[in-house]
């Protein structure tokens, strides 16, 4: 049984059409109209609808010549994006007479709902628009031109990739070889298709209607593309607020394409998001959250609200969990990707000190955030971790192996337990997080970030810190084997490396073969150092959040850091004679 199958049926006449309309929820709550793109029907939004049903009035109806609705006659002409508007106006009149509806829309979905939201004869009749994977084709053609009129090598270039990923819609124009070939083998082989190119899950969906939806949905190509790329009109501009959700693995649609849609849509507010395309299905979680927080919003005359900060729009309401939490770097990095709207997991074997990120980083802007207790170095303990973050909030979609303890001494005074306790807890630590969260994103199939803190240390040799630069170096390399292996799949690794910096690591810094009295002089001797130097935390969290931007392996930070990553490329025989100066400790 689907989620649909509980649904409420009705049948909407209008020009000349029946359309299969389905309901689920409490009618006296807002309505959300959900519309299916191509090759789809209603039931690719099956999974985000049973999510938003608890809430909200969720109407979804089969576009007309898709799913259970009947199909115009003659064809060609039917499917104009005048016609799709009667039939929204015909929906929207029949389930929310009374009210404004919220409008969702993916695909062709979306591309339609963008004519609904921009026509004067739907105002008043739409209270908010979420757009993902279809741009308005007047936005579109005024992109187009634009780039014509004034090309520069950028703009060229994005013409010419946007060109590239529109592929299909040039096979679309052609006469009958796309009815042929979805009523064939191209019908027969889609849901396999879609479920190793987009990883999406079996169920409900594809239908079995699929071969004629998509060999009637290409008159939606036929009947608008040309006309409206030729003639964009000048009145798009949207009456409601606008959601825009852009998958950033979308292999049809580039991000460029909606550069500068704020002159289109002056209430928008934009979420990006680490999928593909058929985000509905794969990533129902996520946009059900969004959605709902839209309409809320919208609803209480918070129109447009989004998270704020430098990276709102690429980490809101992501899951990030930071290890080593408690203090320092990994403190900074929870706070930062928590003023970037992330929902945050602070992780710290010091539960008081986890418990105050997680309550700060909720004040500075995580929509949610949680503390959990953990030492890294204890394999179950992570083990229950990975399976209770998963439970509860879902699969990590930005991990921080953040975690670590110092030690100073030289190797000789190293002890075997000394040794034991950095690599537990430097590496082994990572090696971890790595193996369960990883495993967790792969399995998703829809990408991720891990990133893991290593230091300068990874690549200048010290006399007086061999356990703890051998660990970094580990960390180093691990992170540099993970990014090849997991690229594949969409994930990310990026192996960061600060230099010196203030933080508390330095006041709890063990030194080997000294005396308690001694290793406290040389703790506050390096803490003052560090103290000197005054490089913030902040500063390597606004490094690792762009990593995660950028997708970046190696990232040194502190000048000092980045010479000695220079350095150990070009002229690693200068780093091995410094690395014989005893430091005056």
């Amino acid at each position: 049984m689907t989620v649909l199958d509980g649904a409420r049926e009705r049948w909407v006449r209008t020009g000349g059409v029946e359309l299969c309309v389905a309901e689920l929820g409490d009618e006296r709550q807002p309505t959300i109209v959900l519309v299916h793109g191509y090759p789809d029907s209603k039931e690719v939004w099956s999974e985000v609808a049973g999510r938003l049903a608890d809430r909200f009035h969720v109407v979804l109806y089969d576009v007309r010549g898709h799913g259970r609705s009947t199909a115009p006659s003659p064809l060609r002409g039917g499917f104009t994006l005048e016609k799709l508007t009667d039939d929204f106006l015909a929906v929207a009149d029949a389930v929310s007479p009374d009210r404004p509806v919220h409008l969702v829309g993916h695909d062709w979905g979306s591309v339609q709902s963008w004519e609904f939201v921009t026509v004067d004869r739907t105002e008043g009749r739409i209270a908010s628009f979420t757009s993902m994977s279809g741009p308005s084709l007047d936005h579109f053609g005024h992109w187009i031109n634009k780039r014509l009129r004034r090309p520069t090598p950028r703009r060229v270039g994005q013409l010419l990739g946007q060109g590239a990923k529109s592929w299909y819609v040039y096979l679309l124009h052609t006469p009958v070889l796309p009815e042929l070939a979805w009523r064939g083998p191209l019908g027969k082989r889609w849901p396999r298709i879609l479920e190793r190119v987009e990883q999406v899950p079996g169920g409900d969906y594809p239908t079995p209607s699929l071969p004629s939806d998509a060999a009637h949905g290409a008159w939606l190509y036929r009947d608008n593309v040309r006309p409206r790329l030729r003639r964009p009109r000048e009145d798009a501009h949207a009456h409601a607020p606008v959601q825009l959700v852009t998958p950033l693995g979308d292999a049809f649609l580039s991000e460029r394409l909606y550069d500068g849609l704020e002159q289109w849509a002056p209430r928008l507010t934009r979420r990006t998001l680490p999928a593909k395309h058929w985000v509905p299905r794969t990533r129902p979680d996520r946009l059900a959250d969004w959605i709902a927080e839209f309409v809320t919003s919208t609803e209480d005359g918070r129109p447009g609200t989004a998270p704020g900060g430098r990276h709102a729009d690429r980490f809101g309401g992501q899951l990030v969990l930071v290890t080593g939490a408690g203090n320092g770097i990994g403190r900074a990095t929870a706070f930062a990707f928590a003023e970037a709207g992330a929902r945050v997991v602070a992780v710290d074997r010091d539960a008081e000190a986890a418990a105050r990120t997680a309550e700060l980083s909720r004040l500075i802007g995580a929509p949610d955030a949680w503390a959990e207790t953990v030492d890294v170095s204890d394999e179950q303990a992570m083990e229950k971790l990975a399976a209770k973050v998963a439970a509860d909030h879902g699969v990590v979609d930005v991990l921080v192996n953040n975690a670590g303890i110092g030690l100073s001494g030289s190797f000789l005074d190293t002890t075997a337990e000394d040794w034991r306790k950095v690599l537990d807890v430097n590496l082994w630590g990572v090696i971890h997080g790595c193996r369960l969260f990883g495993r967790q994103m792969a399995e998703r199939g829809q990408g991720g970030h891990i990133v893991n803190t290593a230091s300068a240390a990874a690549f200048q040799p010290s006399r007086v810190l061999p356990a703890y630069s051998t660990s970094k170096a580990a960390v180093l390399m691990l992170s540099e084997c993970l990014r090849a292996e997991l690229a594949g799949q969409g994930i990310g690794v990026t192996a960061i490396c600060p230099g010196i910096v203030n933080t508390g690591i330095t006041s709890t810094a063990r030194f080997a073969g000294v005396d308690a009295e001694e290793e406290k002089r040389r703790q506050r001797r390096s803490a003052r150092l560090y103290g000197m130097r005054n490089y913030p935390p902040e500063k390597v969290a606004d490094a690792i959040l762009e990593a995660v931007v950028h997708n970046r392996a190696v990232v040194p930070v502190t000048p000092e850091a980045r010479g000695a990553h220079l350095m150990s490329r070009y002229t690693p025989g200068v780093l091995r004679r410094l690395a014989r100066v005893k430091p005056p400790l």
